[in-house]
């Protein structure tokens, strides 16, 4: 795999290796050895994924921006399975040079809708927002300290994520996924936005008091 460094450091776009014939294709998804070869030296620590989610969510589906409190914090490398979404992590550390910034990637499946989009996204976006450029089957890394969240591009999407900590309802966090101030365009028509209750009763930005702190390890 490889493994492309971002605006922020320690967030990661992850390219698998693809193969591909008349038959259809093939890659791992995911290697704990490669990741640990790869990404591990980089990060100075090691990540042992311990849980795998699904979900499954129709166009204009926003989800997020959530985040566990430690000591349950998590980091996750998600994907789309199915259709496309904009996914986005936004740094909460309290005290870090880019707190308040995120990082946009743009996750396409093998399939028609995900490989239209990314096609669609390609021929329309620019240089300085290289990390939208769409390419099919691309992963996204989140560390901890960060909060997560996507918009459902397409009909419908399936999105799957890896945690190396399991849910911990209690310690559930989040920030408003339309807090206009972060500066994400979700590029979903304000009317068409679907939320959670839950998701409509998070802070904005400047009203969060953060439980992470650069200078306090989460690993």
């Amino acid at each position: 795999m490889e493994v492309i460094k971002t605006a922020i450091d320690g967030v990661f776009i992850i390219e698998p290796r693809i193969f591909e014939d008349a038959r259809g294709y093939f890659f791992e998804s995911f290697s704990q050895r490669e990741f640990d070869e790869k990404v591990a030296p980089i990060l100075g620590y090691t990540i042992n994924f311990v849980q795998d989610n699904e979900s499954m969510s129709s166009y204009g589906v926003m989800r997020g921006l959530h985040f566990q409190r430690p000591p349950f914090t998590q980091s996750k490398i998600v994907r789309c399975v199915k259709g496309a979404v904009l996914d986005v992590a936004v740094d909460i550390r309290k005290g870090s040079p880019t707190y308040g910034q995120h990082v946009e990637c743009l996750l396409c499946a093998h399939d028609e809708e995900g490989e239209r989009i990314a096609k669609e996204y390609n021929d329309s976006l620019t240089d300085n927002r290289s990390t939208l450029t769409a390419k099919v089957g691309r992963q996204f890394f989140v560390p901890r300290g960060f909060a997560h969240g996507f918009a459902v591009l397409s009909e419908t999407a399936v999105f799957q994520y890896k945690c190396d900590e399991f849910y911990h309802p209690e310690a559930d966090g989040g920030i408003s996924i339309v807090d206009n101030t972060i500066g994400i365009d979700w590029c979903i028509p304000t009317e068409k936005v679907l939320l959670s209750e839950k998701d409509t009763k998070h802070a904005c930005l400047k009203d969060f008091d953060s439980p992470f702190d650069i200078n306090v390890s989460l690993y």
